[in-house]
């Protein structure tokens, strides 16, 4: 993450969505009309190139070709994908001009609320950047993910692509009886009245279960507050009882902005403007360097060092509240 370096660098990748495009058809056009079909076709581009540029330079006061950068998220529970989503964000604040278009290709069922927050929080900084904000979702974009694409300016969604699920949900096992039918205690010490309420091995009173309610009922008008921030329009109160909505009925109540896959909205961008993909990863350890065996070995190795302490987290894991 930006100003705190990992210990592996995150290396990023720019691609000219437009020069992609014109080698794909002059590769199509080649293999299905010929050479010869295809030198014509491009003398006939490079004149009316030229062309446009003279009518362009004629003008006084020409309008700045507007740029258009497009950024994946890929969504799981924990919403990891943030990591390299801040990183590739701080990038066009520095870099991009105000009035360029940023769109945010986004997929994701939800997950953990404090993961989906920092990541809504990200595309926010877009927009006070001064940057124009287009989320485009094809297939998913519920609970967690649908608090990120409400910050956009215009949120795009396929027909048939799952939004809303405006909720939150929490649950646990509980292995109170089965640990007192094996004759087994299970002791906790805290400070503080609520400092643990609902928990996994002891037995959970009905206080603690209405306290536990009441934290989720808090974290759900959290989340309507803050879709109805960025979509005042939207008739919260409606949709904020957890369901989902397919594209076309989420258009009808507003959820989205229009019907239409994210390809046809870039491609529909490309037509007047230069639209570049950001991509970042992590750059491969030494280990993955050398091949799957050392990687397997330094893997094995990290999860026998990091065992103690998923056990240790266990219990605070399975009561985070996950948006839903």
């Amino acid at each position: 993450m930006l100003f705190h370096p990992p210990k592996n660098p995150v290396e990023l990748k720019v691609r000219h969505l437009n020069e992609m495009q014109k080698q794909r058809r002059e590769d199509l056009m080649e293999a299905t009309q010929g050479k010869a079909a295809l030198k014509q076709f491009k003398k006939t581009m490079a004149k009316k190139a030229k062309k446009a540029l003279k009518v362009k330079s004629k003008k006084k006061n020409a309008d700045v070709k507007q740029k258009v950068f497009v950024l994946d998220f890929d969504g799981d529970i924990k919403a990891t994908a943030v990591k390299h989503l801040r990183e590739e964000i701080s990038t066009l604040i520095s870099t991009a001009e105000k009035g360029d278009e940023v769109v945010v290709r986004l997929e994701s069922g939800g997950g953990l609320v404090h993961g989906y927050g920092l990541a809504a929080a990200q595309l926010v900084r877009l927009k006070d950047a001064g940057l124009t904000l287009t989320v485009c979702v094809d297939k998913v974009a519920a609970s967690g993910g649908y608090m990120m694409a409400c910050v956009a300016d215009k949120v795009v969604a396929a027909p048939f692509a799952v939004i809303g699920s405006i909720g939150v949900v929490s649950q646990l096992p509980n292995f109170h009886k089965w640990l007192k039918n094996h004759d087994v205690d299970y002791e906790m010490f805290t400070a503080g009245d609520y400092k643990r309420t609902v928990t996994v091995f002891g037995e959970n009173a009905a206080e603690d279960r209405a306290k536990y309610q009441e934290e989720l009922e808090q974290t759900h008008e959290l989340f309507k507050h803050f879709v109805n921030t960025y979509r005042p329009s939207l008739e919260v109160a409606k949709v904020a009882t957890g369901e989902h909505w397919y594209g076309e009925d989420a258009l009808k109540l507003h959820l989205i902005d229009s019907l239409q896959t994210s390809d046809s909205y870039i491609l529909a961008r490309m037509k007047d403007n230069d639209v570049y993909a950001l991509h970042s990863r992590q750059k491969p350890t030494l280990a993955e360097k050398l091949g799957l065996a050392q990687a397997a070995e330094a893997t094995l190795s990290v999860a026998v060092d990091k065992l103690p302490d998923a056990l240790a987290r266990f219990d605070l894991n399975s009561r985070l509240n996950i948006l839903k």
